[in-house]
């Protein structure tokens, strides 16, 4: 039988990878526990792998080490570690040897080299050894004995992994970071050497840093981008780089006082686990222990005693919530004075549907300090139900609080609260209602910059995820489906415990999510300086609503119908028969039995796949049928989506359409919009601006469309600080002509627009991550020939490049990238070992700081123009925001103005290398002005 391995966990790793990566949790008193959740569940899990092994739990030593003494900077360019995390350390460590597992710290050195000692030490000794890492360093271990896992991504790396992922073997690591360095412990290297070309020399030279710098003169010969400069910046920076190869050496012969035989397992201390486990409020795992805890004591009792009692374990009560109905002045005039004395109130509305410009509003709640809150009834309706407070009366009340900016607000998703408060029509005047300031937090913004992907963003999965709390869901108390009630229906004893409960989750999910914030500034400043001056910006343009041209969609819906039906008779004849264009077994059946095309993906039930992507890609193989069905799809969504959909979407009381913007959806920080849908109108085809057309201004105005031009491409010259991108945008060259000159090697004048357009599919196509042979099948040229055009725009523009590899190589290691501005975008499939999850997320790590810089930019610009636009008074207003694009209403002898301020506060919303240019365009639709 083969020996256990001794597993190697290098806790601090952990510690900082889960503070960083998953979600933060706190508990009722605000401790921080989310890394210490991570940690333990992690070893929990390698126990479990494990049962058999002799373990240790390795963590840094407060205090510096030798490499301090060695190198001054060393890891001094790391912020100072975040109260939140350093608050977790103690109950970790105490929470790691009450579970059994041995602890190490050892000062003067780090806990690499503990772990290295021990691994090298059990594998001289023919034991296997499993360290658990998520370092890269660890990786010079690593030999026929030794292997890392990286126990929160499920990867694993031996020998040929280590190869497959550095490209240089294990013996080669030192040398590999000596020359690239390594940025997170401020390991100088060589600059301008990434990972690439590091690997590329090593192998080059087949040795290490040594016999590199004994054959410089084979250097300028070997395949490596730059290589004929690289032998002057190697003797440049020697010195440093034998420095490097010193501090990144994991030392293997640190003095122990412990040896591989005391490293096992010992039974839980069950005690000092229901302790800790009551202080972290870890309620499943505290009702674990106790459950061992009683099978134990059971056991011993019963051979003991039969009859001997079994004492219970002290359970701990959870707090309990006061929420308080109001149905008197008296009271409701105790909690106006609770309300003016508060330093932040938590606040709700409760209405008739979801629809903020259409739904009613039938309560609202408060609090202002946790398991605590009221909810104030105004228009339930039921039969029987108590008698309610005034309504306009209560809004009066309350409308100086709320209007108060300088009287702090949180909510959750407070823009439909704002809305429906701004359409309260207190007095039954439509425009008089409740113009909510001083929203100065909103916990579903606080969660989905914390972390986009970690959870949806709703009341319930947040308080599930961050408090450990289950909501009383809608469903709940309200019913399902065609019988499920109005709010204004429901009973006040069901009511009001709801939406008071709802006002003081939300108080408790704000301080669980904003002390985390704080402990990340630039996670703090995207929440304070962009997300949240959006969000009055956001209420004000879907209250504002866009005018549209209800006939005019009317004859377009009719002409697409038309044009659905002569695509449908070409699919007919090219099938040889009728079929039914929607059915996925009839289409099937033509395309793969009938006409024998190739199937290219199936379904789950082992069905050959008609899915949209899988048509996509026939057409795109010119095979006739799935072009023609590709047509008659994209003429039915319009229809449906767009032509026959927005007239019905019209506000009876405005006869105006209003989108809701969503800030807490895409991943990348992109706004998107619903009810309708606006970001997916296609501008390229005829039918798309046809529908644009539908958009008109009133008579005195006109649209006026401001658009940042290739924006994301001039993101993308900040970031990889490449000259020849920087300088083509500084001299207001067209860059896509200025790639096509380089790429097709002719003079900028004689670029032809096949040219230019092939370039603009290279220059997007690269910054989304595209291959040759996808570029290939774009611009219609063989996979060899685009691999040669890459080629070429990559020696062009090396910078570029480098950028690329320099963010996947840091996604990799910090499991996330960063915006321009700080927004953090996680991508937990980043070490996957499968290569399809791990290329798709290197592909959004490289594109992702552009898309969120860009979503970032037109926020600011948003703030910026809503600000102009009120303090100037002009009678000019935001009605749309799609993509990089704003479009405003603006009187007719206006445009001029607005329009060259628009495009000076659009330019100004960010400093980057190069400048930021806004196309304006004008006229009586938004094709027109587009």
């Amino acid at each position: 039988m083969s020996q256990a391995p001794l597993v190697l966990v290098d806790g601090s790793s952990y510690l900082y990878r889960a503070f960083h990566a998953l979600p933060p949790l706190t508990t009722s008193k605000g401790l921080p526990t989310g890394a210490v959740k991570g940690v333990l569940n992690m070893l929990k899990s390698l126990r479990k792998q494990y049962p058999d092994s002799p373990f240790a739990v390795v963590f840094d030593a407060k205090g510096g080490t030798f490499r301090d003494d060695m190198y001054a900077e060393y890891k001094a360019n790391r912020p100072s570690m975040p109260d939140d995390m350093r608050l977790q350390i103690e109950p970790l460590h105490q929470s790691v040897i009450a579970l059994g597992f041995p602890l190490l710290c050892v000062e003067g050195v780090e806990a690499d080299d503990v772990i290295g000692t021990l691994a090298r030490s059990s594998a001289a000794a023919d034991r296997p050894v499993v360290i658990s890492t998520g370092d890269k360093d660890m990786a010079q271990l690593v030999d026929g004995h030794i292997t890392l896992v990286n126990t929160m991504t499920g990867s694993a790396l031996d020998v040929e992994g280590v190869k497959e992922k550095f490209g240089v073997a294990p013996e080669q690591i030192i040398d590999y970071l000596a020359l690239m360095g390594d940025s997170s412990d401020n390991i100088p290297g060589v600059p301008g050497i990434g990972p690439k070309t590091a690997s590329g020399l090593l192998v080059g030279v087949n040795g290490g840093l040594k016999e590199l710098y004994e054959q410089l003169d084979i250097v300028p010969t070997l395949p490596i981008r730059g290589a004929k400069n690289l032998p002057a910046k190697l003797e440049e920076h020697k010195e440093m780089a034998f420095l490097s190869y010193q501090l990144a050496t994991i030392k293997i012969d640190v003095p122990l006082d412990v040896g591989l035989d005391d490293l096992h397992l010992i039974e839980p201390d069950r005690e000092k686990l229901l302790e800790l486990y009551t202080l972290l409020e870890f309620k499943s795992w505290y009702d674990e222990v106790q459950r061992d805890t009683k099978r134990v004591e059971l056991k011993a009792s019963t051979e003991a005693a039969p009859v001997a009692a079994v004492a219970e374990a002290v359970v701990v009560a959870p707090v309990e919530a006061v929420y308080t109905t109001i149905l008197d002045q008296a009271t409701f005039d105790v909690w106006l004075k609770k309300l003016d004395a508060a330093t932040l109130i938590a606040f709700d509305t409760e209405t008739t549907g979801i629809d903020a410009h259409q739904a009613q509003l039938v309560g609202v709640s408060f609090a202002v300090q946790p398991h605590e809150a009221a909810y104030v009834p105004l228009a339930h309706s039921y039969i029987g139900v108590p008698q309610q407070l005034d309504r306009d009366s209560v809004l009066l009340a309350l409308k100086p609080l709320l209007e108060d900016p300088n009287k702090l607000k949180v909510g959750q998703h407070a823009k439909f609260d704002m809305n429906i408060l701004a359409n309260c029509a207190i007095g039954g005047d439509p425009a008089h209602g409740i113009t909510v300031r001083g929203i100065a937090f909103d916990t579903m913004l606080e969660s989905y910059v914390l972390n986009s992907t970690a959870t949806r963003h709703d009341m319930d999965s947040l308080a599930k995820k961050y408090l450990d709390y289950d909501t009383v869901s809608f469903q709940d108390i309200a019913g399902k489906g065609a019988k499920q009630l109005t709010f204004d229906q429901i009973p006040l004893e069901q009511a009001g415990p709801y939406a008071a409960e709802d006002a003081d989750v939300t108080l408790r999910l704000h301080q669980a999510l904003h002390a985390r914030l704080a402990a990340i500034p630039s996670l703090a400043s995207v929440l304070t300086d962009i997300e949240m001056p959006l969000v009055p910006v956001l209420a004000r343009i879907e209250r504002q609503g866009a005018l549209v041209d209800a006939q005019l969609l009317g004859v377009q819906s009719i002409e697409l119908g038309n044009k659905m039906v002569e695509l449908e008779r070409q699919a007919f004849e090219i099938a040889g028969e009728a079929f039914n264009l929607g059915s996925p077994k009839q289409l099937g059946a033509i395309l793969y039995e009938k006409l024998g095309l190739p199937v290219l993906k199936k379904t789950g039930k082992g069905q050959a796949s008609t899915a949209e992507e899988v048509l996509a890609k026939l057409a795109e193989d010119d095979y006739p049928l799935p072009k023609v069905l590709m047509q008659y799809r994209s003429m039915s969504k319009l229809k449906s989506t767009y032509t026959d959909r927005l007239p019905e979407q019209i506000n009876p009381r405005t006869g105006r359409i209003h989108t809701s913007y969503h800030q807490a959806v895409a991943a990348t920080g992109r706004l998107s919009s619903s009810d309708p849908n606006l970001q997916n109108i296609p501008v390229r085809t005829a039918e798309g601006r046809r529908i644009r057309q539908a958009f008109v201004a009133p008579k005195g105005y006109k649209l006026l469309a401001a658009d940042y031009s290739q924006i994301e491409l001039r993101i993308m010259a900040h970031l990889s600080k490449d000259e020849g991108l920087m300088n083509a945008f500084r001299h207001n060259l067209d860059v896509h002509t200025a790639t096509a000159a380089e790429v097709f090697k002719v003079e900028l004048g004689a670029v032809t627009s096949d040219q230019r357009r092939s370039a603009k599919a290279i220059n997007f196509g690269l910054i989304y991550g595209m291959g040759a042979q996808k570029l290939g099948k774009d611009i219609g040229v063989d996979t060899k020939t685009a691999k040669a055009y890459i080629d070429v725009y990559f020696a062009r523009y090396p910078g570029v490049r480098e950028y690329m590899e320099r963010t996947r190589a840091q996604a990799a290691d910090q499991g996330y990238v960063e915006t321009f501005f700080g927004r953090r975008l996680y991508l937990p499939d980043i070490n996957s070992n499968k290569p399809q999850e791990r290329a798709a997320a290197e592909r959004t790590a490289i594109n992702a700081p552009m898309q969120g810089t860009a979503a970032d930019i037109i926020k600011k610009a948003m703030v910026r123009v809503d600000n102009w636009l009120t303090d100037s008074g002009l009678d000019a207003k935001v009605i749309l925001q799609v993509h990089d694009e704003l479009v405003l209403e603006v009187r007719e002898d206006l445009v001029a103005q607005v329009g060259e301020k628009i495009r000076e506060h659009m330019s100004a919303a960010a400093q980057l290398d190069v400048p930021l240019l806004v196309e304006v365009g004008v006229g009586d639709n938004w094709d027109e002005a587009h």
